[in-house]
């Protein structure tokens, strides 16, 4: 079996072509391949004898004919900012380097096991998640999966290179501004957000109680909707495109000057209005606020999480971290609840004219203003090109999916799908992560043909 996407990878081990025990095996093999390279922090902690021992329960279900969907028997990776029973939660700090094993896993990876998944690997992450870039970590930057003089994204920058690099078909991530979608541009692959709380944060390390998201790494977005499926809870159903309507942003930020950027964005919506969507320009003027309370809040939250161990020794975070925590020292509580008050009433009014008034779907942008950086660039420099196209849509809460542009090679254009569409009606349970996927499909498919 060599395709490490999860529906082959699926598919093979309900037909019997091979069992999890080799395909766990041959995972651990890829990742101690990865020691030595410019890769070698990429893989936090791992417990490779509880991987195995899962991984023959899985087979033992599966040879009896209890195959319970496309998760049953297969590895997945989770960034170190949640918690994996058995396993230290570090964050990709020294804050935490002596952090104890987790006593029980994070709600999300108790889901994901629950649908038959097998944890085999922590990974790197930009410190406390609290950046875009995947350069601050107490382990070293990691490095773009196709080319290490590049950055991979941030802050699931770990999760993101070992689905990108063939290791692991899915990953989880988490999504506060940017930190699922970003990475998977960069990298390529399919980054999914889904709305806000639609996936469990209990046991996920926090860095904004306000926006923070827990979100699924995987190479395309099939598989995003086959992972998205698999879980507990989730009803899926594949959305057709045709009658949908979808909005392209325009005006401000929206309007983008890159040619190949745009050009990319013409591509798609042509594709979208040929096979049956209704595509208008749409603009959102809540925008800059949005951009502007964002910091605020976020910024607010992740010092009171800090402060007791920001104030008693700041020497032990990245220097980078340190000084974004400092910036929040003096913010006044008022300051803070003017912010976060502005916040959900914006959200309020975006989405109340995009679906009631313009009665969208779905929207169409990019993910990030640029395809990779070196790593060899300043980590402030980057915020603005890596978060600002993502952030409203942390601020509105809704579900938003990274793709790649077709044809992007090693370093792609990623585009942003955000789910709209609020009724249930032939959607499942979720309809607006529904519209999302079936968006990201249309695009993607229609590129490989």
């Amino acid at each position: 079996m060599d395709a490490m996407n999860l529906r082959d990878t699926a598919s093979a081990l309900a037909a019997g072509k091979t069992t999890s025990t080799d395909h766990i095996r041959k995972v651990l093999s890829d990742l101690d391949a990865l020691d030595g390279t410019a890769w070698s922090n990429i893989v936090a902690a791992r417990d490779d004898h509880a991987a195995l021992e899962a991984a023959a329960r899985a087979d033992a279900e599966i040879a009896a004919g209890n195959w319970i969907g496309p998760l049953h028997g297969v590895a997945v990776a989770v960034k170190d900012n949640i918690d994996v029973a058995g396993l230290p939660t570090r964050c990709g700090s020294n804050v935490l380097a002596d952090a104890p094993p987790a006593g029980r896993d994070a709600r999300i990876v108790e889901k994901l096991r629950e649908a038959g998944a097998i944890v085999v690997a922590k990974t790197h992450l930009h410190e406390f998640a609290y950046g875009p870039t995947g350069l601050i970590n107490a382990a070293g930057p990691a490095a773009h999966p196709h080319d290490p003089t590049l950055i991979s994204g941030g802050s699931s920058s770990g999760s993101a290179v070992v689905v990108a690099k063939g290791i692991v078909p899915v990953a989880l991530g988490t999504d506060t501004g940017c930190s699922v979608r970003t990475p998977a541009a960069l990298c390529g692959i399919a980054g999914f957000k889904p709305s806000r709380r639609a996936l469990p944060r209990d046991g996920v390390f926090p860095l904004s109680t306000t926006f923070d998201h827990v979100g699924l790494l995987t190479a395309d977005s099939l598989d995003a909707g086959l992972a998205w499926g698999a879980l507990p809870g989730v009803a899926h159903l594949r959305t057709p495109v045709s009658g949908l309507r979808v909005g392209r942003l325009r005006g401000g930020i929206w309007d983008i000057t890159d040619p190949d950027f745009d050009s990319a964005l013409d591509t798609a919506c042509r594709t979208l209005a040929d096979l049956g969507a209704e595509v208008v320009d749409v603009t959102l003027p809540e925008t800059d606020d949005m951009l502007g309370v964002y910091p605020v809040v976020t910024g607010s939250e992740a010092y009171e999480t800090h402060q007791r161990w920001f104030e008693a020794d700041p020497d032990r975070y990245q220097p980078a971290t340190a000084a974004l925590l400092e910036a929040q020292r003096d913010r006044r509580a008022s300051e803070y609840l003017r912010a976060a008050r502005t916040a959900q009433k914006l959200a309020h009014e975006a989405l109340h004219r995009l679906r009631r008034i313009e009665k969208l779907d779905a929207l169409i942008t990019v993910t990030t203003g640029l395809r990779s950086a070196s790593m060899d660039a300043d980590p402030v420099d980057l915020r603005g090109p890596l978060l600002q196209w993502c952030i409203p849509f942390s601020v509105l809460g809704v579900p938003a999916l990274s793709v790649p542009a077709p044809g992007g090679g090693p370093t792609p254009i990623g585009l942003q799908i955000i789910g709209l569409t609020t009724g249930t009606d032939g959607h499942g349970s979720h309809p607006s992560e529904s519209a999302a996927l079936a968006v990201a499909l249309a695009v993607e498919e229609t590129g490989e043909n």
